[in-house]
Parts: structure tokens; C-alpha cells; sequence
């Protein structure tokens, strides 16, 4: 997501890479393959505990009190591999991309959308990439706003701490009115309400804004190169992190990432 940067700027090496030494009090050892690995420590026993910001559909959002998603759906993949219970907590993405929620063991792991920045990597452990993303312009219908430069001396919604924010602030005009919103939500109401004259989303969530907006249109796209990663507790969790890796790695050869994919965005191509 992108408050921190739902805007959420590529390091397409930085990803995973990121694995050092585990803190110490992780279950004990176990065999595979000739090499010793530990069970991944978690902050309560039996339960991988995750903190997301919602909503940020299709990403993650409520339904009928029950969390949903391809985030969720990817992380309930990850609980049910280490055979625990899944529990989701709603967390302010600022307190997730500050490090803040993951390093107080809020949580054991964090999904929330987030590119994988440089910036982040300092104070947050990142797994591999698992979803390639960009930024996108919406705009009211007939404003003929279509590219950043248009909206020179015009109010320009993001939210805050986001990548989004961070590719507004570098590339709109300098006369551009930059507004750091809390989140999805209230971009969205800041543009139906004409607070702001246009909005920067990733663009992989701006479908479910415009379908519930017939009034608004996607002007412009910004390939930014941005990937988003799951992250756990700098130097803290290698163990859940190197879990995390396998999985992923298994679901893209099984097919089941992209059965996942389809479920929220309408197609297996990425």
C-alpha cells in the first residue's frame, strides 16, 4: 500500500535478499535436506499474527466481519504452511512501513501492498517479490486532465507515506498543491467531493475505485517499476522470512499464485 508509500517505490534488488542471522529463542532445530532449520518464531504461539492497513481492496479489505483479499489470500497460504492460525490485524501503514509494528513484535509479518524501497530495506526485512505494480491518475470524467503536468497549479491527492507520494512530490508541477490523504478511503472522498482535482493510486486498485465511481476515470498511468514484498522484524525473523521465500517460490511453480491472481484481478497474466 502506500502510505508510507502505498507509495511504494521498486528496489527490485533489494527484495530478499535482506535475510541475516535470526534473533535468538526460535523453536528448536529441525532437518531438511542434510541442513538444519528452526521453526519460524512468532510473537504468540500457534498463531501467525499479520498486520495489514485495510481496506486497500482488492489487497485487503473486510467482508461480513471476516478479512479478504489476494494479500489475504497469499498470507492465509503462508499460516496454513507452518500450521498455525491466521490473525490479521488492521495496522496504520505508517506504523508498518516505519518498522514500528513489525519491531515492537506487533505482529510476526506484515502484507499491506508495500513496495519494496531502499528506505524501507533500513528498518524492515523484505521477502522476494511478489506483485509488480504502478501509479495511476484519476481524474473526474471530461476534465481533460491526462498526464502530471496538467495539473500545474492544481490539488493533487496521495496517501500519505506512500510511493505514490513520493513519484507525485518528484514529478507533478511545482505549483501543484501535493495532499498527503490518511489513506484509499479518503482519496476517494476528497475526489468525489472535489477536494482535490485528481488523485495518484497504484494502479492496481484504481478498477474497484473507478467501478464504484462511474464518474471517474483512469487518465494516466506511471510505470514506476515498483514490487511488493512481505516484510517481518529487521534482523529479527529469518526463519519466517526464508518460509515466506519457499512458498512463494512453490505457489509460482505450482500454479497456485496464479490461481490466486484470478481470483482478484480477472486473469492468471501478470
Amino acid at each position: 500500500m502506500m502510505s508510507q508509500s502505498p507509495a511504494r517505490r521498486t528496489a527490485r534488488a533489494v527484495g530478499a535478499m535482506l535475510m541475516l542471522t535470526a534473533a535468538a529463542g526460535c523453536a528448536a532445530d529441525a532437518t531438511e535436506g542434510g541442513s538444519s532449520v528452526r521453526a519460524p518464531q512468532v510473537v504468540e504461539p500457534g498463531t501467525l499474527t499479520v498486520c495489514s492497513d485495510m481496506p486497500y481492496q482488492p489487497f485487503e479489505s473486510m467482508k461480513d466481519g471476516k478479512p479478504v483479499g489476494f494479500d489475504v489470500d497469499l498470507i492465509r497460504e503462508v499460516a496454513a504452511e507452518l500450521d498455525v492460525r491466521l490473525r490479521i490485524k488492521d495496522t496504520d501503514f505508517d506504523e508498518i512501513q516505519s518498522g514500528d509494528a513489525l519491531n515492537s513484535d506487533k505482529c510476526d509479518v506484515a502484507i499491506s501492498a508495500m513496495t519494496i524501497t531502499g528506505e524501507r530495506a533500513r528498518v524492515l526485512d523484505f521477502s522476494s517479490p511478489y506483485f509488480d505494480a504502478s501509479q495511476a491518475l484519476v481524474v473526474a470524467q471530461g476534465s481533460k486532465i491526462d498526464s502530471l503536468d496538467d495539473l500545474a497549479g492544481k490539488r493533487i491527492g496521495v496517501q500519505g507515506g506512500t510511493t505514490g507520494e513520493l513519484y507525485v512530490t518528484d514529478n507533478a508541477p511545482s505549483s501543484a498543491d501535493v495532499m498527503p490523504l490518511k489513506d484509499a478511503a479518503a482519496m476517494q472522498d476528497a475526489l468525489t467531493k472535489h477536494r482535490v482535482d485528481a488523485a495518484v493510486y497504484d494502479n492496481t486498485v484504481v478498477g474497484d475505485v473507478v467501478a464504484d465511481n462511474p464518474n471517474l476515470e483512469v487518465s494516466a498511468e506511471f510505470d514506476t517499476g515498483e514490487q511488493y514484498g512481505m516484510a517481518v522484524k529487521k534482523d529479527g525473523n529469518v526463519d519466517l522470512l526464508r518460509s515466506i521465500n519457499k512458498l512463494l517460490a512453490t505457489l509460482e511453480k505450482s500454479g497456485g499464485y496464479d490461481k490466486i491472481y484470478a481470483t482478484w484481478f480477472g486473469s492468471a497474466q501478470r
